[in-house]
């Protein structure tokens, strides 16, 4: 296949060859999907059926939801169906979309993870002065903000990757990632992908400084805070973005960052299933265990009352 024009479309890593594996793959993976959509779609639900939670720091949670669910959209459907129906063709196109859409989501959510990091600082930091510095005007702009930026940033990825002719149409992963697709191109150096890469890594360092600064002022505000209840709500509600924020940097720089094998072992695929998917799967876990709004909120949703109570005892 000697280039792009005569290109139909990729085959995909597969994980087994055996039929009845392919079938054990399909069934894990639609249950860590099933999973990890209904524990977005109750954060999502949650807040937007609950007008208590029409605040900055859970519409920002709230978009979160819907970056996750959309990162495990693009990419697990499609390797079930790979599964299910014993293929590993995917059409150019539709990996031209899901470079285009996975970076688009991966994106927001670093940018939103950031605004969530100075939403935390201005109301621990500047709590009276919270309320006409994140306004929902502002809150607005910020949410249409990231996902603007992320879109173009997405689009400057995808023409990048695919701007280039490719030598082979086998990619080493199992769905359409940056990385292996460019071990496909027939040039040692694509430049527009490596601007675009270099750019992102420039933008994900600075997202990640500015997010650390701010969490070393939140601490020493928290620190001087002088009741033990006041230090431990403001703990409470900076600890789960915390830990989401270092889970999806940790394992982004891991998919990026590391050398791109020519045939990944079991150790990689492991590392991208984790990286790919717990993360999304997680995040509502890790925000709703800690916060009985959003508990108390879910429980309504579900008709779940004496649940709620339950939770505004502390039980």
């Amino acid at each position: 296949m000697a280039n792009q024009s005569s290109l139909s479309g990729f085959l995909l890593l597969e994980f087994t060859k055996v039929r009845e594996l392919q079938i054990l793959h399909f069934l894990v993976f639609l249950v860590l999907y099933l999973a990890t959509v209904t524990g977005n779609l109750l954060i999502i639900s949650a807040v937007a059926f609950d007008h208590h939670l029409h605040t900055p720091m859970y519409l920002f949670l709230m978009n979160l939801a819907i970056q996750d669910l959309g990162a495990v959209t693009v990419i697990m459907p499609k390797s079930m169906a790979n599964s299910l129906f014993n293929t590993r063709h995917i059409s150019y196109l539709e990996c031209v979309a899901q470079v285009l859409l996975l970076i688009l989501f991966l994106s927001s959510d670093m940018c939103l993870l950031t605004v969530m990091a100075y939403d935390r600082y201005v109301a621990i930091c500047n709590p009276l002065q919270y309320e006409m510095i994140m306004n929902k005007q502002v809150c607005i702009k910020m949410i249409a903000g990231v996902w603007i930026a992320s879109l173009l940033y997405g689009s400057l990825n995808a023409a990048g990757t695919f701007a280039t002719p490719f030598c082979s149409n086998v990619v080493n992963q199992f769905f359409c990632e940056i990385p292996p697709i460019l071990k496909l191109t027939c040039s040692d150096l694509n430049l527009p992908e490596m601007g675009a890469i270099v750019f992102g890594i420039v933008l994900a360092s600075g997202c990640f400084v500015f997010v650390i600064t701010t969490y070393v002022h939140i601490f020493i505000s928290v620190l001087r805070i002088p009741s033990v209840q006041g230090r431990q709500k403001a703990f409470s509600t900076c600890l789960p973005h915390l830990i989401v924020f270092s889970t999806f940097v940790f394992t982004a720089a891991f998919a990026y960052l590391k050398p791109t094998p020519d045939a990944p072992s079991n150790i990689d695929l492991t590392f991208t299933v984790l990286y790919s998917m717990v993360p999304p799967m997680m995040n509502p876990v890790i925000y709703s265990i800690r916060n009985k709004e959003i508990k108390m909120s879910i429980s309504k949703l579900l008709g779940l009352q004496h649940l709620s109570k339950n939770a505004s005892f502390g039980f």
